[in-house]
C-alpha cells in the first residue's frame, strides 16, 4: 500500500490476530512481537511507532490518553493513536478498515481516535 494509508502498529494488548487480518487485506500491520518490544513501556511503544509513523493500536485508553497529553504539552509528535474497545479481532479489524478508508496518514498525525 502507498503512504497514504495509515499503517498499524499493534500495541502488545491487541491480538496479534488482528494483525495477520489486516495484513491479508493488503495493509501494513506490525505486532508488539515483531517488533521485539514486548515487555516494553507504554511510552517505548509510541516511540517506536513514531519513526516509521506507525499509528500505535491499543485497548489502553487510560495511559495513551495521558501519554498522549504530555507529548502534546512538551511539543512532542507521534503517529497517532487508535483506542480501541476490546471486541473480537474479525470485529475490530471491520471497525479498523472504516478508519483506514476514512483517515489518510498524515490526518493521523497527533491524533486520537477512539473505536
Amino acid at each position: 500500500m502507498n503512504a497514504l494509508f495509515i499503517e498499524i502498529y499493534l500495541d502488545e494488548d491487541v491480538s496479534v490476530l488482528v494483525g495477520e487480518l489486516l495484513r491479508a487485506r493488503g495493509f501494513v500491520a506490525v505486532t508488539t512481537q515483531q517488533a521485539g518490544n514486548l515487555g516494553a513501556s507504554d511510552r517505548v511503544q509510541l516511540e517506536y511507532a513514531t519513526g516509521p509513523q506507525l499509528t500505535l493500536l491499543t485497548h489502553n485508553r487510560a495511559d495513551f490518553e495521558k501519554l498522549t497529553q504530555e507529548y502534546y504539552s512538551s511539543g512532542v509528535e507521534h503517529s497517532g493513536v487508535i483506542i480501541a474497545v476490546r471486541r473480537l479481532p474479525m470485529n475490530l479489524v471491520e471497525r479498523l478498515l472504516g478508519v483506514i478508508d476514512s483517515v489518510a496518514r498524515d490526518e493521523m498525525r497527533n491524533q486520537i481516535i477512539y473505536i
